[in-house]
């Protein structure tokens, strides 16, 4: 599976840069800018750690605490974003070493050989779990050639066409715009390391011939009719493991079922296409009921001269299977073939109508379960989060973090969560749930639906080769009749 997600290290959203890699490596380090101290040292699952370091990088940002200490010193906004975070899930098909040599090289020439420091930590929580994966924090400044942090951005001044700076003198000042001294916040930069992963991996398992690849696209930019799984997580990954079902994993499990039904489907109708276009067109006179009807007594006959007695309970069978295939084509007035061409043509627009629908319904399903789910963190630890805002002392405090550090994080990415997805509006709790559950009736309407399209591809499936076979034992037995007249000649 691919994942590889980029985000932010932000001091305005309550991080440090020393305590995220005090944690990724599991390691004790001491925060100069706060005076904290984030002590991770009993944290299990870290298979290794490294620093690569830009040729122009002071040789002390070798060590751990000295790089990102110094990044917090650099920084003196409150809101200062302190590091860039790339998170791999790393190939289950290699081995331990084969995974965090893979990483390195991706590392080097992806992020430190554009002028990056980068602190790699690879956790491997168990083995059985097949959870192996990188943490990668980047510096964002530019390193100058001493050695000494350069600018994130610069402001430019604005000119008239005489080459004058243009005053503002609503805001009295000069007209300027920012202006980024590297091209890494870009989203085009992102889209570029994203697929440099993927070639990195496929690369991988080239060398070891295993003909699965991996695409850092969507599903919808690959152009596949299917739904994309959610990222499963730690947490859930190691309940559903000891045989405790989660929301992700039930909704990953949902997902797997429709796809695989929709992806079976849509071969199916292809395979209908490709055999009706190579069978002669049927005439109005011989439709296709008729022709139905030939190939069920064209199958008696040949059993009888076979000297094959078929049961009366295999009779009765056959002539159900002959009437459910008349009814279909009488309920759907399906004549000829190009109209049982037209009718495969609808139903593959129908099963695209109800993914879409589906679609639109599981995106909205998935918030309402995190939402729902971040209602109980924000309600449970609400009261712990309080306790400690409201300790001054700094050492009581952290002391008091240390022991609730859980609380506190559940609260606060519970927090975050409802600030960015519903901003000043009110937490409802109540209504989220009748939401959810008016949608998943819904949802497994479409199930439904897509079930019922599923019973008219077996039907045309049935069609196409029963009348792909008459054709063929038609025109044989012509030509036995042409053989016959032509030697009685």
């Amino acid at each position: 599976m691919y994942h590889c997600s980029i985000k932010i290290i932000s001091r305005g959203k309550g991080k440090s840069a020393v305590a995220a890699a005090a944690y990724r490596a599991g390691e004790k380090l001491h925060n100069n800018y706060d005076g904290m101290t984030h002590d991770f040292t009993h944290k299990g699952g870290v298979v290794h750690s490294e620093i690569l370091l830009p040729s122009n990088a002071p040789a002390e940002y070798a060590d751990r605490s000295s790089l990102w200490n110094a990044v917090e010193a650099v920084e003196k906004s409150r809101n200062s974003q302190l590091a860039r975070e790339i998170e791999i899930a790393l190939p289950n098909e290699l081995s331990q070493s084969e995974c965090i040599a893979l990483t390195h090289e991706f590392v080097q020439k992806t992020f430190v050989n554009e002028g990056m420091c980068a602190d790699i930590c690879i956790h491997d929580p168990n083995r059985e779990q097949k959870n192996i994966h990188a943490h990668i924090m980047l510096t964002m400044r530019p390193l100058n050639e001493d050695g000494t942090w350069g600018d994130k951005q610069r402001k430019e001044y604005v000119f008239d066409k005489n080459g004058n700076k243009i005053y503002d003198k609503k805001k009295r000042n000069y007209k300027c715009h920012t202006v980024q001294t590297t091209e890494w916040n870009s989203r085009e930069k992102a889209e570029e390391w994203r697929k440099a992963w993927a070639d990195y991996i496929n690369d991988s398992l080239v060398q070891r011939n295993i003909t699965d690849t991996v695409d850092h696209r969507s599903y919808a930019r690959q152009g596949k009719l299917v739904k994309p799984t959610i990222h499963m997580g730690v947490a859930a990954t190691q309940m559903e493991q000891k045989g405790k079902r989660t929301i992700k994993g039930d909704t990953n499990r949902e997902i797997k079922v429709i796809n695989y039904k929709i992806n079976i489907l849509l071969k199916k109708l292809e395979a209908i296409d490709n055999r009706l276009a190579k069978m002669r067109e049927v005439s109005e006179r011989d439709s296709l009921a008729l022709m139905l009807m030939r190939f069920h007594e064209n199958g008696i006959e040949f059993n009888q001269v076979r000297g094959i007695t078929l049961s009366t309970l295999k009779k009765a069978e056959k002539l159900r299977d002959l009437s459910h295939l008349i009814a279909f084509v009488q309920r759907h007035d399906i004549r000829t073939l190009a109209e049982l061409k037209e009718r495969s043509k609808e139903t593959s627009e129908a099963l695209w109508l109800h993914k879409e629908t589906m679609k639109k319904q599981q995106s909205r399903i998935k918030v309402l379960e995190e939402l729902l789910t971040n209602y109980e963190h924000y309600k449970n630890n609400k009261a712990v989060y309080q306790e400690w805002q409201s300790i001054t002392k700094l050492k009581k405090k952290d002391k008091f973090y240390n022991e609730h550090r859980g609380e506190i994080t559940l609260f606060e990415a519970a927090k975050k969560m409802f600030d960015t997805t519903i901003g000043d509006k009110k937490i409802t709790s109540k209504s989220w749930r009748k939401e959810l559950a008016e949608l998943k009736q819904a949802n497994q309407n479409e199930l439904k639906e897509i079930d019922r399209l599923a019973e008219d591809v077996a039907s045309m499936e049935t069609i196409a080769y029963n009348v792909e076979r008459l054709e063929k034992y038609e025109d044989k037995q012509q030509e036995v009749q042409r053989k016959n007249i032509y030697e009685m000649e």
